[in-house]
């Protein structure tokens, strides 16, 4: 009686892409192999599947090869009665991934067989022989890892660059050699970076700077024609590069570092000064951590697009610490849009304090920390959301003011949704918050008292009216005695603290002021003719 067929997978793998641009290659040696074994078992039904499964340049130690993947996929499909292959180490040199393997051949009843050595896996022996010869492969791949990596740090001991991508400031070593070449239109922006950083202070402060002024980290073309690098420095990279014992002219490896064959391109001195600051800042991170990181909002206060805002920190003059609640884009690099008027930054004192005068007043007599038992809060530009919970409305709705609302909130059915109409107002990029609606006077104190000064820098002339004495001597105030130009209505909104909430002294000091009144009411959105 004539077998079953058995259909059978040829598998074949080479650990380097070296010769396999040959007519005839290693893979396809391997395939040769495999193809006059499965004629020799014609009598026994099998028959070699035209799929070809060929991983060239692929490390033995890891799964992750696209031929392998689609083997895999097919055994899995069903598709596959017989792995072939060459040797046992051609498909995996990791005992773990065999095993891994062996379980999908069992459950698929597939068998494993190996030209050369002659095993089949539907037997038991042969699976211990070949868990033993696994076992001596990865042994190899172990030891031969081993050595590589005692040659690498020999040689860094001997100030050798060991390949990679080489740093901003350098370029690749010379064909035989093992000593990077400093490239010097980088060295420049090398030493500039240290010296900006020790002058700012801060690495944000720098990202900034750098990045205003289009300076980037190194690009380079690989062998397949990618750009790699050219992108703006973030954080993380800037304090990297000012860490790099490279620029001192050593070879680091590992938690050592060794003098090296390449030029240095930071003297000592001024290396050892950006550490010390960097050092100095960590310190103070690590003693502000507990309070940034202790923001009784921290995981529950989102801004009008639902993005989170996380607590973060910054030093002012003298060393005063500033809290902050910062939107996620904007942690993560992302520039708010100068036209925007959704809040992205909150100052946390600020907000806290509000939070610990209004909560009290809303739960009267509740045996409990108000701020607790927030659940969620959302910051608009006019206004704030509360979540808390639903057993509370009457309580709350008790000891609401003016513009304060408190309804079930349409998403949560459990919670109550409290808006209070707090409104954020960003002035010279510090965000304050104005308690009472919009009909509330604010006064804005920077804005009123620049009012005054544009009409102290006028004269009097008695027959024209108000004039300038003098040309001003400043661009500001140049721009400021512009002010005292303003329709009389708008000055009397300014004074009142009934003016816009955009109508701020940046706002004013950016944008062109029309010269006639009924055109700067109409730019400024602003109708007092009722």
């Amino acid at each position: 009686m004539k077998p079953p067929p058995r259909r059978c997978a040829l598998y074949t793998r080479k650990s380097s892409e070296e010769g396999l641009d040959q007519s005839f290659n290693s893979l396809d040696a391997q395939h040769e192999a495999c193809e006059a074994y499965i004629k020799s078992q014609a009598n026994e039904g099998w028959r070699a599947l035209p799929c070809r499964y060929d991983d060239g340049g692929y490390s033995g130690g890891s799964m992750e090869r696209p031929g392998l993947q689609q083997l895999l996929a097919d055994i899995a499909l069903g598709k596959i009665d017989i792995v072939v292959v060459y040797k046992i180490d051609r498909l995996t040199r990791s005992l773990a991934d065999f095993a891994r393997m062996v379980e999908l051949f069992e459950e698929k009843d597939v068998s494993f067989v190996s030209v050369t050595q002659s095993f089949n896996t539907t037997s038991s022996m042969g699976r211990l022989t070949l868990n033993v010869l696994l076992s001596f492969a990865q042994f190899e791949r172990e030891v031969t890892g081993e050595r590589i990596r005692d040659k690498i740090a020999a040689s860094k001991k001997k100030g050798m660059w060991m390949g990679g991508s080489p740093p901003l400031g350098y370029d690749l070593p010379e064909t035989g050699s093992h000593s990077l070449r400093v490239n010097d239109a980088e060295a420049d922006i090398i030493r500039r970076i240290f010296e900006r950083y020790l002058r700012l202070k801060s690495v944000h402060a720098l990202v900034r700077e750098l990045d205003s002024q289009d300076i980037r980290s190194k690009a380079r073309v690989t062998l397949k024609g990618r750009t790699i690098g050219g992108q703006p420095f973030s954080r993380g990279a800037l304090y990297h590069l000012l860490r790099s014992r490279v620029y001192l002219g050593e070879v680091p490896h590992k938690d050592q570092s060794h003098p090296g064959l390449h030029e240095a391109i930071i003297d000592t001195e001024l290396f050892e000064a950006v550490q010390a600051q960097l050092d100095e800042n960590s310190r103070r991170r690590k003693a502000t951590g507990k309070s940034v990181a202790g923001s009784p909002l921290a995981g529950r206060i989102f801004d009008t697009n639902g993005q989170p805002m996380s607590p973060t920190f910054a030093y002012g003059r003298r060393g005063k610490l500033y809290r902050y609640y910062v939107s996620a884009p904007l942690q993560r690099g992302a520039k708010k849009d100068p036209g925007e008027a959704a809040p992205r930054r909150v100052s946390a004192a600020k907000l806290e304090s509000r939070l610990l005068e209004a909560m009290p007043r809303l739960l009267a007599e509740l045996q409990v920390e108000p701020i607790e038992l927030i659940s969620r809060i959302e910051i608009h530009a006019r206004h704030i959301d509360i979540l808390l919970p639903l057993n509370l409305i009457g309580r709350v709705r008790e000891n609401l003011h003016t513009g304060e609302r408190a309804v079930p909130d349409q998403m949560q059915p459990d919670q109550l949704r409290l808006t209070l109409p707090w409104r954020m107002q960003t002035r010279g990029g510090r965000t304050d918050i104005l308690t009472g609606d919009r009909n509330t006077p604010q006064p804005d104190p920077s804005l009123i008292r620049a009012l005054r000064n544009a009409h102290a820098m006028l004269g009097r002339d008695s027959d024209n009216g108000p004039a300038l004495q003098a040309a001003p001597a400043s661009p500001w105030k140049r721009n400021l005695v512009r002010l005292a130009f303003l329709a009389p209505d708008i000055q009397r909104l300014i004074l009142d603290g009934r003016q816009p909430d955009h109508l701020t002294l940046a706002f004013l000091m950016k944008n062109e002021i029309p010269l006639l009144w009924s055109d700067q009411r109409r730019k400024f959105g602003i109708n007092t003719e009722d």
